[in-house]
């Protein structure tokens, strides 16, 4: 008995031992230090010169001019390099890809795909987003019956690779959806990809199924174009309500100006889109802190789709129409004092990696008179507090996952240039693009 107490005493020392040791080297290793040449403070809007980041797992926890390195401490060199925040692209639709050369309607490609197929190709459009340096997005329907949220549990598990998602499960909306010249025998298609309520008590539980469901935040249509029915006041109010009881807040597609007006009226905490809103409108979306995420296309994107649908016409004046429009727009919503948040709404197969043409939204609003700082700030910082993470992401502080990216070039001077040279993206700790030999 004495000696079966001694082996077990002995086992007991030595797999104490050696967890401890194992915990020691662990926590070691895990440690990393970036040495950043410029840093963007996004939290303020400006650009720091030689900082260094201090990595423990998959968090930040110091961040300064004059941090202590160990001898053999792991570093990750950017001293040529300027480091960001992960980028944030605040409207996504990771599970609908359109072709525009094909004359199949909508509705139908959703009966031949299958939910399997579906996924498995949002998973491949997840990556392309976070390798071309976006380590979060909004996706915001066109997803199926929550297969957002089955690609959000995939990627959080490590099943699959992409960005931090946040999702919304299928569009709430009125009646036929945005799926136009549908059959009412062929109606069934529709009720996966969104949510139909027909009044405020269907409102109010559609808040509840989404819940239920896991997303994360709640999209209405406040007019579902190309189709003319929407959404009531009373509806919407009610939708928000019940939305805000379990701290979702609720983002609406709306594209005229009384669309936006009834949904900033019912109490939305962001626009879509907003392409024709009044000074009055904004105004109020200004007064009530309701933010804009205007996803304008770029000149360069714009020339591209033009020449995929083989437009005959002259590009350069049609272009110009759209882009004063988009810039009109956008320059009288920031000097109405709206917050600007970033969002690419591509869903269209521009012939590249989905995420390079996401990228594009950026080069959209450079082209709209921002300044780069400012479409930074709003692609980090402000999209992270517009879904209160902003301790968490859009910014590099101590406490704040470690979401981080590192281009070159000079992102104020040639901003076009320089957001598409990523060299480096780091995700929750994990590196995901490293282009050139970094570590030290």
């Amino acid at each position: 008995m004495k000696k079966q107490l001694t082996y077990l005493l002995i086992l007991f020392y030595f797999i104490s031992f050696t967890e401890t040791s194992f915990a020691q080297s662990e926590k070691e290793s895990e440690t990393t230090y970036i040495k950043a040449g410029k840093l963007f403070d996004s939290g303020n809007g400006k650009i720091l010169n030689n900082y260094i980041i201090k990595i423990e797992k998959n968090k930040v926890t110091e961040v300064g001019k004059n941090i202590s390195i160990p001898e053999d401490a792991k570093i990750i060199d950017l001293t040529d390099y300027t480091v960001l925040p992960g980028l944030i692209d605040g409207h996504t639709h990771l599970m609908t890809l359109d072709d525009l050369n094909d004359d199949q309607p909508m509705a139908e490609k959703l009966l031949f795909e299958g939910d399997a197929l579906r996924v498995l190709r949002g998973s491949k459009r997840a990556k392309s987003w976070l390798e071309n340096g976006f380590t979060t997005v909004r996706d915001l329907g066109d997803s199926g019956s929550f297969l957002d949220v089955a690609l959000k549990k995939a990627i959080d598990e490590g099943t699959v690779v992409g960005p931090r998602m946040f999702v919304s499960g299928p569009i709430i909306i009125s009646e036929g959806g945005q799926v136009p010249g549908l059959l009412k025998s062929h109606r069934d298609v529709i009720d996966d990809e969104y949510t139909i309520v027909k009044n405020v008590d269907d409102a109010i539980n559609a808040v509840r199924i989404h819940v239920n469901y896991g997303a994360d935040i709640i999209k209405i249509c406040a007019n579902n174009t190309p189709n003319n029915t929407s959404l009531t006041i009373d509806e919407m109010k009610a939708i928000v309500k019940m939305a805000h009881r379990y701290n979702k807040k609720v983002t609406a597609h709306a594209t005229n100006d009384l669309a936006v007006w009834e949904a900033v009226t019912a109490g939305v905490d962001g626009i879509e889109h907003g392409y024709q809103i009044s000074d009055t409108t904004l105004t109020l979306m200004a007064k009530k802190g309701v933010v804009l995420v205007p996803t304008d296309i770029s000149k360069p994107l714009f020339y591209k789709l033009l020449d995929i649908i083989d437009y005959q016409k002259d590009k350069d004046p049609a272009i110009k129409r759209a882009k004063n429009r988009y810039q009109d727009r956008l320059q009288r919503a920031i000097k109405a004092g709206v917050t600007i948040v970033t969002g690419s709404d591509n869903y269209i197969d521009f012939e590249m990696p989905q995420g390079k043409a996401a990228k594009n939204i950026l080069i959209a609003y450079e082209e709209e008179g921002m300044k780069p700082l400012d479409i930074l700030r709003s692609s980090t910082y402000l999209s992270a507090k517009f879904m209160d993470k902003e301790e968490e992401l859009g910014i590099i502080k101590e406490g704040a996952f470690a979401d981080m990216i590192a281009v070159k070039g000079d992102i104020i001077n040639d901003f076009s240039k320089t957001i598409f040279d990523v060299v480096f993206v780091m995700k929750n700790g994990e590196i995901y693009v490293e282009k050139q030999n970094l570590n030290n």
